[in-house]
């Protein structure tokens, strides 16, 4: 298995935290002087490459504050080590320039989230890309095992989203509008989607992959790339078959016609993603009673204090107009 990661995360005024303040208003590649952060990630970028992690591009994300960085792919377990590496050394130079770095998935209402988006292909022992085809077997040029990798992949979705989206603030930010996944469905050109195949360039064979689009940067890497490529293997070992492709603008469609087309809706909030890890005979296979258990219990126990926390969006919505 070989990844290749991007991570999305927000710069801060580490004076007013834990308000956040965002620091610019900027957008997407934004690379005018609004952009406060463009050296602070030139300098995250040139140290990650001393350490001997490659990075692939580093950008202003399209949210206020917002930045990415996509790391080169390689195998899995070095994947998780890089992004751990690269957490820690973005939130350290961070705090040396008087900035705070967060991770959290969705800080602002009404403005984009951070994802973990992550770009995965299955390589043979002597270096073959097995997940391309020639467009005459398949319109996204994927292989019959990359078909069933896919297919895998959506349907125990809805399982292993306790791993991949890990906290309260993770369903904040899956919301539909149009740029992240809320159903179990895959695209070529369309974000919303929760795979997503990257257009297929020339001559580029060995470069076919699958975006994972849900997990968000506050997930174990560890176990979020263990728990898809379960999924991923499972679906290779079911022969499982790619349902049709969605389109961008089919999550305006009611959840009837969703449902009819055979698109499975994804976990709404901590609690519903809890109780389908907690089913899940392939999450015990994967992950082993101890890490099952020990889990459950413990997003339990934060589902359950926040569920007992008073929001002031309820005091706004009911304190003085029931």
């Amino acid at each position: 298995m070989n990844v290749g990661p991007k991570l999305e995360y927000f710069y801060f005024d580490q004076e007013k935290a834990p308000t956040p303040v965002p620091l610019d208003h900027a957008g997407y590649f934004d690379l005018t002087s609004s952009d406060s952060a463009m050296d602070l990630r030139r300098e995250t970028t040139l140290s990650l490459e001393h350490m001997s992690i490659p990075v692939t591009y580093s950008y202003h994300s399209s949210a206020p504050s917002q930045n990415g960085i996509e790391l080169r792919y390689s195998e899995a377990v070095t994947c998780a080590d890089n992004i751990m590496t690269s957490r820690l050394v973005i939130r350290q130079l961070a705090h040396e320039h008087g900035m705070m770095a967060s991770f959290m998935p969705k800080p602002f209402t009404g403005a984009s989230g951070s994802g973990m988006f992550l770009y995965q292909s299955l390589f043979d022992h002597d270096g073959n890309n097995l997940f391309w085809a020639p467009k005459t077997e398949h319109p996204a040029h994927l292989s019959p095992l990359a078909q069933h990798y896919v297919a895998g992949l959506l349907k125990y979705a809805p399982e292993f989203m306790l791993v991949t989206n890990p906290t309260v603030n993770s369903y904040k930010r899956l919301v539909s509008n149009g740029e992240v996944p809320v159903y179990a469905t895959w695209g070529r050109k369309n974000r919303s989607a929760l795979v997503r195949i990257p257009t297929h360039k020339p001559g580029k064979h060995q470069a076919t992959r699958v975006e994972l689009r849900n997990p968000d940067p506050t997930a174990n890497p560890y176990l979020a790339l263990a728990v898809s490529l379960a999924a991923g293997i499972r679906g290779i070992e079911e022969g499982l078959e790619l349902p049709e492709e969605s389109f961008s603008g089919f999550e305006r469609l009611n959840d009837g016609e969703l449902a009819s087309r055979g698109f499975r809706r994804l976990p709404r909030n901590l609690g519903d993603a809890i109780k389908r890890f907690d089913r899940s005979e392939l999450m015990r296979e994967t992950l082993g009673d101890h890490i099952c258990d020990y889990l459950v219990a413990q997003k339990w126990r934060e589902w359950d204090e926040y569920s007992a926390t008073v929001t002031e969006w309820e005091r706004k919505s009911y304190y003085a107009g029931l």
